[in-house]
């Protein structure tokens, strides 16, 4: 059966199972619970689940949930190979120094093949167990073309009636005291961003950064975290918000239309959900929690019809970036998850 789980407003959490319609259309989720999954290209798949049910924090993964993840032992392809990586990371800062750019965020997609009883919901336990995340989700509903596993640190957008919240993430290191002055001037530069981006939706005069490069822990790294809120305006739709705002602006870049051309000159493969939006959207309440879909697994098959797990990792790329720094900052987002992926770390 169809199943999905995923962390709520309040810090709960919300499991759903069951599908009573499937949709690519922003206008129709005008009622019900959706799970709702957002390609970096902006693909929408949205799918009503007929059963919602509301837990505690700490309540264990439904027992069905909990089969044995064989674990990804096989050989990882990378889009990007670290000579690439490296060669495009210099490749923005040229673009950085003749001015068509300020910052683009570089992503990697790797992938392995899995065997046909490698279920995610499994892999989702294992990221539950080793590598908690506050927005973490697991979205198993085959039918529609969505499997994936998310261990997301960061929110795209989260709304509570008419107040729509973004917390852009830009800085990483294993310990506060490595962050660097770039880690800073970046994180400031998506802030900025994500201001004109809701301002666009918003009513004049209630957008505002609640919070600015806070530091948050998190297995294996620190992140700065901004939070930008505001009050959307009488009759804004999400269809205006998601055009507003999407991509997020914290793994695209600045300015973002700039940055997506970068990254489509640069990456050369889709990112799929990585990158884009996982959450849900409960149409009754007007309430919804989309993560950015980073930290985050899915399967889909290749030409040959053979299951691949896949993954991203990726670095904000500024002019004062070190190439082999950046490299090095994706594999540290990346280390402690692939292990888990692997079957190395158990939690």
């Amino acid at each position: 059966m169809a199943w999905a789980r995923f962390s709520s407003l309040d810090g709960d959490v919300i499991e759903a199972s069951g599908v009573d319609a499937v949709t690519h259309d922003i206008d129709d989720l005008t009622s019900g619970f959706w799970a709702v999954v957002v390609t970096f290209a902006g693909d929408l798949t949205a799918v009503r689940m007929s059963s919602v049910t509301r837990h505690p924090l700490g309540t264990p993964v439904a027992a069905d949930t909990t089969a044995n993840w064989p674990g990804a032992d096989g050989a990882w392809n990378a889009s990007l190979d670290d000579t690439a990586y490296v060669a495009g990371v210099e490749e923005i800062r040229e673009r950085i120094a003749r001015g068509t750019v300020y910052q683009v965020n570089l992503c990697r997609v790797l992938g392995s093949e899995l065997g046909h009883d490698a279920p995610v919901r499994a892999l989702g336990a294992v990221l539950a167990r080793g590598n908690p995340a506050p927005y973490a989700a697991t979205i198993d509903i085959p039918e529609a073309g969505l499997e994936i596993a998310c261990a997301s640190p960061e929110v795209y957008l989260s709304r509570r009636g008419e107040v729509v919240t973004s917390s852009p993430i830009k800085g990483t290191a294993r310990t506060a005291g490595e962050m660097l002055p770039k880690d800073y001037a970046e994180n400031v530069m998506i802030v900025d961003l994500v201001r004109n981006d809701l301002q666009h939706v918003c009513r004049p005069g209630t957008v505002r950064v609640d919070h600015l490069c806070r530091v948050e822990h998190h297995p294996g790294l620190v992140h700065l975290v901004s939070d930008v809120s505001g009050e959307l305006r009488e009759g804004a739709t999400w269809r205006e918000v998601l055009d507003a705002s999407f991509p997020p602006g914290s793994v695209s870049g600045a300015p973002k239309h700039t940055a997506l051309q970068a990254i489509a000159d640069l990456e050369p493969a889709a990112r799929g959900p990585y990158c884009g939006a996982i959450g849900w959207i409960d149409a009754d309440r007007d309430e919804a929690l989309l993560a950015v879909g980073i930290r985050t697994f899915w399967i889909d098959r290749d030409t040959q019809g053979r299951r691949i797990v896949r993954f991203g990792t990726g670095a904000g790329i500024t002019w004062g970036s070190d190439a082999e720094g950046e490299l090095r900052e994706t594999e540290l987002k990346a280390a402690r998850l692939m292990a888990l992926a692997r079957g190395e770390v158990r939690g």
